[in-house]
Order: structure tokens, then sequence, then C-alpha cells
């Protein structure tokens, strides 16, 4: 119904930058909530930001506020993660995801549609 495709991850230096990319399609991208998670080895999934579906109003986990950027386009049916000055810690895969009710704005998000994640390592 919904598939979303992670890119952008990969192996860099700490201090460096990665813009990770979510493509979407199987349904009306612009009319979604959507987020971007990490798990770290040992460690739960996490939010760490998302995007409304109107407006774009972001929120971001405390642990990456000034240095990750969530952005949408609405007409690539795309959603990106700006990540910079990373840092060790920021190592783990990286997952997208989409809220299953359209136009839903909240603070009870409800993501059922997953990409297969990318792997973001950032060496010291």
């Amino acid at each position: 119904q919904v598939q979303l495709v992670e890119s952008g991850g990969g192996l860099v230096q700490a201090g460096g930058s990665l813009r990770l990319s979510c493509a979407a399609s199987g349904r009306t991208f612009s009319s979604y909530a959507m987020g971007w998670f990490r798990q770290a080895p040992g460690k739960e999934r996490a939010l760490v930001a998302r995007i409304s579906w109107s407006d774009s109003v972001t929120a971001y986990a405390d642990s990456v506020k000034g240095r990750f950027t969530i952005s949408r386009d609405d007409v690539k049916k795309t959603v990106y993660l700006q990540i910079n000055s990373l840092k060790p810690e920021d190592t783990a895969v990286y997952y997208c995801a989409a809220e299953r009710r359209p136009f839903y704005f909240g603070s009870d998000y409800d993501y059922a549609y997953w990409g297969q994640g990318t792997q973001v390592t950032v060496s010291s």
C-alpha cells in the first residue's frame, strides 16, 4: 500500500554531514505526516524528527536539535533528513516512517509504514 525507500547513508567522519532521502509511493504523499527514526545497536528505535502533512511543522528529539533538519518535497514524494556535525553517537540505522492517518496533526502519531533503513556510521 505504501512503500518507503531510504537512501543516503554511509560512513563519515565526526563533524561531517549527510543527507538522507526517503522516497514514497503508493498513496497521496502530501496528506501524511512523516518521521525519521534511528536504532543504534542494543537500543530501541527512537524518533529523531517528524514533519507534519501541511505547513511542514517540524519537531526534533533534544539530542539532535540544531544539527538535524527534516524537510519534504511533496512533488517528488520525498522526505529528507539533513544531518550536520555528526557525532559517533549518531551511528545507527535510520528509518523513515509514514503516519497511518491522512491529515492527522497531534501528539499521538501512528507510524504504520516503514522503510528498510539506511546505515549511518560515524567514525571518531
